[in-house]
């Protein structure tokens, strides 16, 4: 799949905070989610109420884990489980500003 634009990541953000569900910054070293556990970048953004507000944080984790994989997980507190995940950010790749 093709790099996601800085415009469509805060769409998919905004879409997250308008379904009622808590965006989360995710981080692992390699980005086979099968295979390997993502480590949670601080706590949920459980009071989000903009997708610059989980993008600062995507920003602060790149600057930190730079040649990391990074990205925005949604999970549902009512079914009480992760409902979508997508990358933000791949290790020297282009594209990704966030």
């Amino acid at each position: 799949m093709p790099p996601l634009s800085d415009a469509q990541i805060a769409r998919q953000i905004q879409y997250t905070i308008d379904q009622g569900y808590i965006p989360c910054v995710e981080f692992n070293e390699d980005s086979a989610a099968e295979t390997h556990y993502w480590t949670m970048w601080k706590l949920p953004l459980f009071n989000a109420r903009s997708p610059q507000e989980v993008l600062n944080e995507v920003q602060q984790c790149r600057s930190e884990y730079n040649s990391c994989y990074i990205r925005v997980v949604a999970f549902d507190n009512v079914k009480q489980c992760q409902v979508m995940s997508f990358i933000v950010h791949k290790p020297n790749a282009g594209g990704y500003r966030y």
